[in-house]
């Protein structure tokens, strides 16, 4: 197999109560390991069978992207998190959010937003293009900021599954919540690179 599922750098109930350690084990441990088990099975003997995750992503598409983007959009949400990572971002990346949002308060308001709205399943993604510029964008299904050409850097999943086990149908609450374990961190490292 050319992709495997990375092991979480925290235990199951370590994001006990944003997330709980049923929710890890059925959205990380069941949907994940799915989404990559069908892309190796999707990619053996084609063109794509040596290209990186990213490149896959941006060039196939229909159920090849599905599960290509989605096993990479799943491992970049679950690595943003941390029990006791830095709340806050600081730096280049909080200047920029104070600048084009007006606050972080402001941003973590329009970026709920964006995920309370968004019809269906998906993403709400925050992205940089090559300037340092961000943007707050929904994805449906498994659409993601690559394929536009931008970097993505932090990103909420707003699929059912990852939410109905603790939260039912409150899908805002979920999103509030979630600010609790981001690692900024994370997030300002992806910004950087």
């Amino acid at each position: 197999m050319k992709f495997t599922q990375p092991r979480l750098p925290y235990a199951p109930d370590a994001l006990t109560p944003v997330i709980s350690p049923t929710t890890i084990e059925y959205h990380y441990g069941k949907h994940e390991r799915a989404y990559i088990e069908t892309l190796n099975k999707l990619i053996e003997g084609t063109e794509f069978a040596d290209m990186a995750l990213e490149e896959i992503i941006v060039k196939s598409d229909g159920k090849l992207f599905n599960n290509a983007s989605q096993a990479w959009n799943h491992i970049f949400y679950f690595f943003q998190f941390s029990p006791d990572g830095m709340k806050e971002p600081s730096g280049r990346l909080r200047e920029r959010i104070d600048a084009q949002f007006g606050s972080l308060d402001e941003f973590k308001k329009k970026f709920e937003e964006a995920g309370a709205t968004l019809f269906g399943s998906g993403w709400v993604w925050l992205a940089a293009d090559s300037e340092g510029k961000l943007f707050i964008m929904q994805g449906k299904n498994a659409e993601n900021p690559l394929t536009n050409g931008l970097k993505p850097i932090l990103t909420f999943d707003v699929w059912e599954h990852a939410y109905y086990l603790d939260y039912q149908n409150l899908r805002a609450d979920y999103l509030h919540k979630l600010w609790d374990i981001i690692d900024w961190d994370v997030v300002e490292m992806r910004y950087g690179e």
